[in-house]
């Protein structure tokens, strides 16, 4: 799959996919058949740069801080407000954010192209 995601086009990302269809269909027939049948969206990161690519389709962040936020609220039964629901999500996100020492690599390239990408939208 790492070859669909680093492919630099998205006919080169095809051709990836069709290589892993014969090597692997045997074994994965309905995700192979997922991924042919959403191609258009699952594809859209190609309209971005490389290194924001990157971003977009790694999730090891995203899962982590799910985990986070789990391990605050796992405990919980029922929370009495919603209030209290945000204050325990904040206290996980708080804590996590702490632990965060690993910057982001080629970050200087990545906000540039942020920045000319969604000039309104980004603010430093």
């Amino acid at each position: 799959m790492k070859l669909i995601y680093d492919a630099p086009t998205k006919q080169a990302a095809k051709a990836a996919l069709e290589d892993f269809k014969n090597n692997w269909n045997h074994k994965y027939p309905y995700a192979i058949k997922s991924w042919e049948d959403n191609w258009e969206a699952l594809t859209v990161f190609f309209e971005f740069p490389l290194e924001i690519r990157k971003i977009i389709y790694t999730t090891n962040l995203i899962e982590n801080l799910n985990g986070k936020i789990r391990k605050y609220t796992k405990n919980k039964m029922s929370f009495p407000t919603d209030e209290a629901v945000l204050k325990s999500v904040y206290l996980a996100l708080r804590e996590a954010t702490r632990k965060w020492s690993m910057p982001i690599q080629n970050w200087g390239i990545i906000l540039n192209q942020f920045l000319t990408m969604f000039e309104k939208r980004v603010q430093l």
